[in-house]
């Protein structure tokens, strides 16, 4: 068990960093709304969600709804990158050589 702890440890973190880019199961419990509120059992709208929905209409090249594209996408890879080495520090400073 000791010399599994930082794969399990890390597949749990990645597991969590897949799930933030999973859209359908999280809309489907999320509720899909596209309203900001601190509370987590209120109806909210995922990322990718947002990406699509914005994307799907006729958004003119520059303006501020085709910026935030970007700008949600951006965030959306920094979240999983940032799970992504906390999951390669976990896994370097667990890790047991034999």
């Amino acid at each position: 068990m000791p010399a599994a702890l930082s794969g399990i440890t890390a597949s749990f973190i990645l597991a969590i960093s897949r799930a933030v880019g999973e859209t359908m199961i999280v809309a489907i419990a999320a509720g899909q709304r596209p309203v900001l509120t601190l509370d987590p059992r209120g109806p909210i709208q995922t990322m990718t969600a947002y990406i699509v929905q914005v994307s799907l209409g006729d958004t003119p090249a520059g303006s501020l709804a085709f910026k935030t594209i970007f700008a949600v996408g951006f965030t959306l890879f920094l979240m999983t990158l940032l799970l992504n080495m906390i999951s390669h520090v976990v896994v370097q400073r667990y890790r047991e050589r034999y």
